[in-house]
């Protein structure tokens, strides 16, 4: 079975996500996630900008990746905004066949959905055809505000513009009764099943000990029945890659891995593999 990693995040070499992709198992190279890849049978991956909307930051082995470019808080002004030039700047990366859509962090940002300062990306982005990934659901840093990334911030701008694919990333966790009901409800909303777990996990331990949270997750999942909607993601580099698939394998029916592993990241993202 082919694989596409939806979303990840690739980072210029430094010592601490060396070290953090170091204790998952790996090393923070391209190189390394390529042997990797070849190992998984993962054929592509998604990578989540960030740092920089200049299309030149963005140079990635064209074989084995596509990217969203993201706006994240460290391209904020001192009064919250993004510069005067990020609208261009983001329509230049979507001119680009190796974009394949915008990544917002709005939890980050401290930036409710519904604000305009993201009108221009909901309209670009469906201009291109390329969808909008959102990360909804827990933040990496307690500074981020968690009201702007919970799902029901997604739902208002989903149904607001319903031209505009949107993929709510991490499956809003642990708002999951939230993140089902906005899946549910909203055709032009998908959303990757990335970031669910950090670090090494022992799954069989995993699974008898975390029972009452797989136990929702698996009752989400199957009440809406959305599997043409739901893409595998890693969040790489904080999770082991093989332990990754296999976690969400147990997760999801079998008949439906071709379409959660493969086929809804290469439509939904326009890939084209």
């Amino acid at each position: 079975m082919n694989i596409i990693d939806a979303h990840l995040h690739l980072f210029p070499p430094d010592p601490e996500t060396e070290e953090t992709a170091r204790q998952v198992g790996h090393h923070n190279s391209t190189n390394h996630l390529r042997q990797v890849y070849g190992q998984l049978s993962v054929v592509h991956g998604v990578v989540m900008g960030n740092h920089s909307l200049d299309p030149d930051y963005h140079q990635y082995p064209a074989e084995l990746f596509h990217y969203c470019a993201g706006l994240d808080s460290s391209m904020q002004d001192e009064g919250g905004g993004f510069s005067p030039d990020y609208v261009s700047l983001l329509e230049d990366n979507l001119r680009r066949e190796s974009c394949c859509g915008v990544k917002l962090y709005p939890g980050y940002n401290r930036i409710w959905l519904s604000d305009p300062l993201y009108e221009p990306v909901y309209r670009l982005a469906a201009q291109y055809g390329k969808p909008v990934a959102v990360h909804t659901g827990l933040t990496a840093f307690p500074g981020a505000h968690l009201k702007y990334a919970h799902p029901l911030a997604l739902d208002e701008v989903a149904a607001d513009h319903p031209e505009t694919q949107f993929v709510m990333c991490h499956f809003g966790n642990p708002f999951l009764e939230s993140a089902a009901a906005v899946v549910e409800k909203n055709p032009n909303v998908a959303a990757d099943l990335s970031g669910l777990l950090e670090g090494r996990v022992d799954l069989d331990r995993y699974f008898r000990e975390q029972e009452g949270y797989v136990g929702q997750l698996r009752t989400w999942l199957t009440a809406i029945g959305q599997w043409d909607n739901l893409l595998f993601g890693t969040d790489w580099p904080i999770v082991n890659l093989g332990e990754y698939i296999a976690f969400i394998q147990r997760l999801i029916p079998e008949e439906h891995w071709e379409a959660v592993f493969f086929r809804n990241a290469n439509r939904i993202y326009g890939l084209g593999l």
